[in-house]
């Protein structure tokens, strides 16, 4: 609650600075408070709430930028979490009084009704499409994919009950999700926006899977298909990347993906049961898409040619 909700109701400013110090309430920003028993231990869930304190004192705004991706669960192309970052909300017009809090971020912007939503907790929120363009508008074509396909893979999986591999590599789905983004945009835009948009692909499973996808097409490398279905003795497989032309799999290998004591072990079945087939396999970590981007790219480069 606001002070000016609790003043109103009759508590005092004795009683409000009684109960801090008493540590029954709990200062969320100034001049919103809520009870202490209720302040979560989560860092996501504190942020939320951060952000609703803004839009306690401003209800004409929606959450947006940061706090609306930590609200949907989007990925962060760098190493660290959206609800790290500062609180941002979006309001439709200027007004007069302004955050004092340093940490949150008022941006002014149109805010069209198709744009604006409610997440799961009920909060004013800015659309998925909406938030994933904000916020990767101004980064590079990397960054930028890392969100869209994030936000895409979101997209598709609400338009279908049980989403499935054949759901995220429906054509129609992607121009769909594609358009989206494209009437979220601003309607003057950078060509890096415009180009991420174009690329962007639910078929891509992981933001490092995005990283590799968008420092490829910046090196001018051949696009590849993404999770293509390939059939093995063993099953169908479904590598991160391949280039048909050169029967080149391409593979971005993360912890996640070993993460039980066989993972390492069935990586290497699944390997070798591609190459027995004839193709060619490229691998790189995680963690060098991300810190040395450029040895990938020379790597997968040599594979191709």
């Amino acid at each position: 609650m606001s002070r000016a909700a609790l003043t109103s109701s009759g508590v005092t400013d004795a009683m409000i600075r009684s109960a801090l110090v008493a540590g029954r309430l709990h200062r969320i920003r100034q001049g919103v408070y809520i009870e202490a028993a209720l302040w979560p231990p989560e860092p996501r869930e504190q942020h939320l709430l951060r952000a609703v304190a803004e839009l306690t004192l401003h209800p004409t705004g929606v959450l947006s930028h940061q706090s609306a991706a930590t609200a949907w669960g989007l990925p962060h192309p760098g190493f660290s979490q959206w609800y790290e970052s500062g609180v941002s909300i979006t309001l439709p017009r200027a007004e007069g009084a302004r955050s004092r809090v340093k940490p949150a971020r008022h941006h002014v912007a149109p805010l069209p009704a198709a744009q604006v939503t409610r997440d799961a907790g009920g909060r004013p929120v800015t659309s998925l499409a909406r938030t994933a363009v904000d916020l990767a508008a101004g980064r590079s074509l990397p960054d930028g994919l890392v969100i869209l396909d994030g936000a895409a893979r979101l997209l598709c999986a609400a338009v279908v009950a049980q989403p499935r591999r054949s759901d995220y590599a429906n054509p129609r789905l992607r121009t769909a999700v594609r358009q989206l983004f494209e009437q979220s945009a601003p309607s003057r835009c950078a060509a890096t926006l415009l180009l991420a948009i174009d690329l962007a692909d639910p078929r891509r499973e992981s933001a490092t899977e995005s990283l590799s996808a968008g420092h490829f097409a910046l090196a001018g490398l051949p696009e590849p298909l993404c999770q293509p279905r390939l059939e093995t003795p063993i099953g169908q497989l479904y590598p991160d990347f391949y280039w048909p032309e050169q029967m080149l799999i391409g593979e971005c290998d993360g912890a996640v993906k070993y993460a039980d004591a066989q993972g390492y072990v069935r990586e290497k079945e699944r390997e070798q049961a591609l190459r027995d087939q004839g193709y060619a396999m490229v691998r790189w970590q995680a963690k060098e898409i991300m810190l040395r981007p450029e040895v990938v790219v020379e790597r997968v480069a040599r594979c191709l040619n």
